[in-house]
């Protein structure tokens, strides 16, 4: 791998220049730590990337903490009733602050030299340090932390783009669901052993899903070509009203979001006729959400941003986060969401609602970790995509749009 990239002299201008459109990128965008390095500082710490869902957090003193690639943020319900967000990182010599990932606290203290934290970030102990000492000075440092509809986002800029877009025109759809009121009844990390980009790229296609998901493939229309799938969804259509479901559209993804603000869609897409839920058989594996009074047979697509994207069926949502470790590995981080209302063990089970995407992201990330190794190869070259591809290739253009942006600042 070292040598094909030693080999390659062209500039970031010159790669983007060269990228044929309809094309996977250029192997460089994969495989080289500068590019990464570029990528972080104005793609993946200036975008929102989804952090849980408010019912996690319902108590003054309740934490999770999201990791980053090499930033770590603690999210805390603070004295005021209010989310806030820190840098995990303590301002005596930089050690991270909270080890764990969520919990309950009153305080937070580094486990390096004991420097204490209340929950709204403030310094309030600091061992053997001048008389002249400044604790007002040293407070953890704020992250950028906001909420659309109940779920938790976080930025690593301190001016981050704006979300009135996404949660003005997303109110419809997520009422729909009743967003606010749900609950995180799992949730699921997979580390992947590739580049970010290509777990976002395979989540982001089902050209795959015919050969690679049998269990998808057999509830979801989405892997039909455009003409199957649009006789299937007129019969989804028919049932909506019934139902409770409006037929909602939006699109403003990636290249097709407005300057400023954090890129956004939302779109309904029928399951094969004897499927009311993504489950094993088919059947429900909890109580319908929000204004839903009966199945029709479809599930939602929101997507959020550049990092996240959820799947809305009648009965719970499935959340996807996928976030860089660095620039060879990435995690893709899995929340299902049910009722707020709902029993474990009466209402649902964890195993049935979380099989079809535990098995479907078991495949995925050895698909990924594939794709990865062919595109280390001296072999590999960009290859075209299929009708199916259609948002992969939105993608990449997006990712070439934010490239021109880096090199033009370096």
């Amino acid at each position: 791998m070292s040598a094909v990239l030693k080999e390659d002299k062209r500039s970031i201008a010159e790669l983007i220049a060269e990228q044929k459109p309809g094309y996977s990128l250029d192997q460089r965008f994969y495989t080289d730590p500068d590019i990464y390095e570029l990528e972080l500082e104005r793609i993946i710490n200036r975008n929102w990337i989804l952090a849980g869902h408010i019912s996690q957090l319902p108590e003054q003193g309740d934490f999770k903490v999201l990791n980053v690639a090499r930033e770590s943020a603690i999210i805390v319900r603070g004295t005021d009733g209010e989310l806030k967000a820190f840098a995990n990182v303590c301002r005596h010599r930089g050690s991270l602050v909270c080890l764990e990932s969520h919990g309950h606290a009153d305080k937070f203290a580094c486990p390096y030299h004991g420097w204490t934290y209340d929950i709204d970030g403030k310094l309030y102990a600091a061992r053997n340090m001048p008389d002249d000492f400044d604790m007002g000075a040293h407070s953890l440092k704020p992250v950028s932390v906001d909420t659309v509809h109940g779920l938790i986002f976080v930025c690593f800029t301190d001016e981050p783009l704006s979300l009135e877009g996404a949660r003005r025109d997303l109110a419809e759809p997520m009422a729909m669901f009743d967003f606010e009121s749900l609950k995180v009844a799992a949730q699921k990390s997979y580390e992947i052993p590739a580049n970010w980009k290509l777990s976002i790229e395979n989540y982001q296609e089902c050209y795959h899903c015919a050969t690679a998901h049998p269990e998808y493939a057999r509830m979801h229309t989405l892997m039909l070509d455009r003409d199957k799938r649009e006789r299937v969804q007129g019969k989804m259509h028919d049932r909506m009203e019934a139902c409770g479901v409006k037929d909602i559209y939006f699109d403003y993804i990636d290249t097709a979001a407005r300057p400023g603000e954090m890129g956004y869609g939302y779109s309904r897409t029928a399951l094969f006729d004897r499927y009311k839920t993504g489950s094993k058989n088919g059947g429900p594996v909890a109580p319908l959400l929000g204004e839903f009074t009966d199945y029709d047979g479809g599930a939602s697509d929101f997507s959020l941003g550049a990092f996240s994207f959820l799947l809305a069926y009648s009965d719970h949502v499935v959340a996807y986060v996928f976030t860089p470790i660095d620039h060879n590995t990435s995690n893709c981080e899995i929340y299902w969401l049910v009722r707020g209302d709902a029993d474990e063990g009466k209402d649902y089970d964890v195993d049935a609602l979380t099989w079809l995407w535990d098995v479907t992201t078991q495949s995925d990330k050895e698909i990924i970790v594939n794709n990865s190794k062919g595109v280390h190869s001296r072999y590999y070259q960009p290859g075209p995509f299929s009708g199916m591809e259609r948002a992969e290739r939105i993608y990449i253009e997006w990712i070439d749009r934010k490239s021109t942006r880096l090199n033009s600042s370096h």
